[in-house]
């Protein structure tokens, strides 16, 4: 991949702490080139800001029209740009560029410095509500920006994002470094997920700049081609490896936030995606699903595998289109019935996938979700599936994007799966197969044993996931009737495979969604 390029449209801080001096802090830990394009000059030290000096709208355009052709960005992010006339100005670039091809641009509303200097007249606020935020791909206020924004301060923070997007962004996120709150929470609301990014929040001395750095590094990840609600669990996790708490500060005032490079494989900096409530759940007394993991879709079949020596099924049971509803009923708790009796007469554990309530009901101690499974729970009953939790129920949750994989993380699963590792017919999906890289990635940085899903129809291709370090790896139509290997082909080749197995995260995931 060539170096991705960003331009970072916003004000030179003098003492070195945000502005353009942290957008580049940000962009080389994310690894892209920027193009510092300055906006506005500020006279100011890391305990205040003296003065504002906007540059004349044509010098803005100068330096735009400099780098059009020699460094086409791939995303743009703003942050102070200090008059009418400069939001004008990327405005129209923003449109211009556009018309070559596709761009991102990540709007930083720098209102207000944190020191509590206004940055911004009525003007200027209606300025960016009427030319940036309909082309903002994504924008990142604080809970006062956004208010300020929206010409309201009666909106709860979920309201704001909802709101903003109303204005015409694609994407909000409500930022919360500036909250005193135990846990470092940012709102994101997109097409493809909404919740709270959440991370504990670190006791630093060194918080100057950290929205420039969230924003700078949500620009850089879309730029690597990463969707945003995927880019915004980067600039989370860059964000934080910046803030530490044995940091010096150069001034009397916050020092600078410094990212560090190689945050992308720092486990500790995978934040939770969650809707308000961080369950928290005893971890399980029985050792999580490992090796050969088989899923069918009938009772028998199940029988005759654990029979084998298979000692983790599912059973993934779907309702017919023309099934009544009592016929249904009265088939998903037969097959459980039986499935269950199977699994413990030789040892193995049973799944059910989907069926919680009657799984639970009938004595099944492990269910799997998907995403849109859990997205589904009403208030009722996510608060059962809470309370069945605490009281022992085992849960697996799939994953499919980054965003995903921190939405699973949240509900403190015995198992995350990762797929699809290999192109897959079982179901019809838009992720594109994640590969072993990333299922290393999964594998090294989940809170949680990941099972690897998705196209596995060789037995060497299991011992390629034990390998890359899945706890576990799926296999369907391999181990259908008439297939082609039998079971003890697949068990051994996943223990040739542990033989083999890395722990370590390789770098940078690769995108499962087209950006």
């Amino acid at each position: 991949m060539s170096t991705p390029i960003v331009w970072s449209i916003s004000g030179q801080d003098s003492g070195g702490g945000a502005g353009l001096s942290a957008d580049q802090r940000a962009a080389d830990a994310a690894e892209v080139h920027l193009c510092p394009i300055v906006a506005l000059l500020t006279a100011q030290s890391s305990v205040a800001v003296e003065s504002v000096h906007p540059v004349p709208p044509e010098q803005l355009h100068a330096q735009l029209e400099a780098l059009a052709h020699d460094l086409p960005p791939r995303a743009i992010k703003t942050g102070l740009l200090g008059s009418v006339a400069n939001v004008r100005v990327v405005a129209q670039w923003v449109d211009r560029l556009r018309q070559r091809g596709p761009l991102a641009l990540v709007v930083d509303p720098v209102l207000r410095a944190s020191t509590g200097e206004s940055f911004a007249n009525v003007a200027l606020v209606e300025a960016y509500r009427q030319e940036l935020l309909p082309r903002a791909t994504v924008v990142t206020p604080n809970r006062r920006e956004a208010a300020r924004l929206l010409l309201r301060h009666d909106h709860d923070v979920p309201d704001q994002a909802r709101a903003l997007r109303a204005l015409g962004t694609e994407a909000a996120c409500i930022t919360g470094g500036d909250a005193d709150e135990p846990i470092a929470r940012d709102h994101w609301h997109s097409v493809h997920a909404t919740g709270w990014l959440a991370l504990p929040r670190r006791a630093a001395p060194n918080t100057h700049g950290t929205g420039c750095t969230f924003a700078t590094a949500l620009a850089a990840a879309i730029a690597r081609g990463f969707v945003p609600a995927d880019a915004a669990v980067i600039a989370k996790m860059l964000t934080t490896s910046g803030l530490r708490a044995d940091a010096s500060n150069p001034g009397r005032g916050a020092g600078p936030v410094r990212p560090r490079h190689g945050f992308i494989t720092d486990r500790s900096l995978l934040p939770t995606l969650d809707d308000g409530e961080l369950p928290t759940f005893a971890p399980g007394s029985t050792p999580p699903v490992e090796g050969l993991y088989a899923i069918t879709d009938h009772a028998a079949h199940l029988a005759s595998l654990v029979k084998q020596g298979v000692r983790t099924v599912q059973l993934r049971l779907k309702r017919a289109d023309d099934e009544p509803a009592a016929a249904w009923q009265a088939r998903l708790l037969d097959q459980i019935t039986r499935s269950r009796a199977a699994t413990l007469a030789h040892g193995a554990t049973l799944i059910v996938n989907d069926h919680w309530q009657e799984a639970a009901a009938l004595g099944v101690d492990f269910v799997h979700l998907g995403q849109e499974d859990l997205l589904a729970l009403g208030a009722e009953e996510r608060d059962s599936l809470m309370r069945a939790r605490r009281a022992g129920l085992r849960l697996g949750v799939s994953s499919h994007s980054l965003w995903e994989l921190a939405r699973a993380a949240a509900w403190q699963p015995d198992y995350i799966a990762c797929g699809p590792v290999w192109p897959t017919l079982t179901k019809a999906m838009p992720w594109r197969p994640q590969g072993l890289r990333n299922l290393a990635w999964w594998a090294a940085m989940s809170p949680a044993p990941v099972v690897a899903i998705g196209g596995m129809l060789a037995p060497e291709q299991l011992a390629d996931a034990a390998a890359a370090g899945a706890g576990a790896g799926c296999v369907v139509r391999g181990l259908q009737a008439g297939a082609t290997h039998g079971v003890h082909e697949w068990l051994a080749a996943w223990q040739a495979g542990s033989a083999r197995r890395t722990r370590a995260a390789p770098g940078w995931p690769a995108p499962s969604l087209p950006g």
